[in-house]
C-alpha cells in the first residue's frame, strides 16, 4: 500500500521571536508567532505524515491549548510523529515541501533544512526535497506579513 498525505501551515511574523524553518534558525529581525517554536515547515511535514498514516492532524496530538507544548521544539514533535507512523507499520518514502516567504531568502539555508528534516525523519537527505518561493507581493505572504508552507509525504508499508 502507498499512502500520500498533504500538510499546510502558516504563521504571521512577530517581533521578539526566532525564525525557525525546518528546524534551522534563520537570521531575521522577526520570527513567527505561535504557541510552539512556530516552525511552519516542520508543522506542514508533520501534518503530511499524520494525513498519510490516518492519524489526524497536528492540533489533535499537540494542541495549542496545552501549556506543555508552549515553545516546543517542532523537530522533537516531528520525531514523535515519525514514531507514531512507524508503529502503524508505515515507512517514509519521500517528502516534498515548499516554503512561501517573501523575505529572508531561503536558498542559502535549504541544504541545512533538508539535512535537519531528513535526520528527524530518519531517512537519507535524497528523500527530502525543500523548495522556496515568494508570494510575488500578493496576499499575506507577498506583503511580508507571514510565512506559509506545504508538504506532501509518501508512505509505504514497512514490510
Amino acid at each position: 500500500m502507498t499512502a500520500v498525505g498533504i500538510g499546510y501551515d502558516s504563521h504571521r511574523f512577530a517581533e521578539g521571536r526566532r525564525l525557525v524553518i525546518g528546524g534551522v534558525e534563520i537570521p531575521h529581525e522577526r520570527g513567527l508567532e505561535g504557541h510552539s517554536d512556530s516552525d511552519v515547515l516542520t508543522h506542514a511535514v508533520i501534518d503530511a505524515l499524520l494525513g498519510a498514516s490516518g492519524l489526524g492532524d497536528i492540533g489533535e496530538h499537540f494542541p495549542d491549548t496545552e501549556e506543555r507544548w508552549r515553545d516546543a521544539d517542532s523537530i522533537a514533535l516531528l520525531e514523535a510523529v515519525v514514531g507514531m507512523v512507524s508503529e502503524r507499520g508505515l515507512e517514509l518514502e519521500h517528502v516534498d515541501c515548499t516554503v512561501l516567504m517573501e523575505a529572508p531568502k531561503l536558498a542559502p539555508h535549504k541544504p541545512a533544512i533538508r539535512a535537519r528534516l531528513a535526520d528527524a525523519l530518519g531517512v537519507a537527505a535524497e528523500r527530502v526535497n525543500v523548495k522556496a518561493t515568494t508570494g510575488e507581493r500578493i496576499g499575506f505572504v507577498g506583503r511580508g506579513e507571514g510565512v506559509a508552507a506545504l508538504a506532501v509525504a509518501t508512505l509505504e508499508n514497512a514490510g
